[in-house]
């Protein structure tokens, strides 16, 4: 996928995420997960790919 292409992408996912609305937008996601997860059809990859996407443990900070 060219550049090109990503931002193609990414800026439809933002244009259809905003269009579904906040409270929808999470099933969204996830639909758009299992979809992607069957195309790529490679079981350690698949896995691979979610543990890659977690976010960053939150920090406390306390006073």
């Amino acid at each position: 996928m060219t550049d090109s292409d990503l931002d193609l992408v990414y800026t439809t996912l933002c244009k259809t995420l905003t269009n579904e609305g906040e409270a929808q937008a999470p099933l969204y996601l996830a639909r758009l997960a299992m979809l992607c997860l069957t195309e790529l059809d490679n079981p350690r990859r698949a896995l691979s790919l979610i543990e890659a996407a977690r976010l960053p443990a939150a920090t406390t900070v306390t006073a």
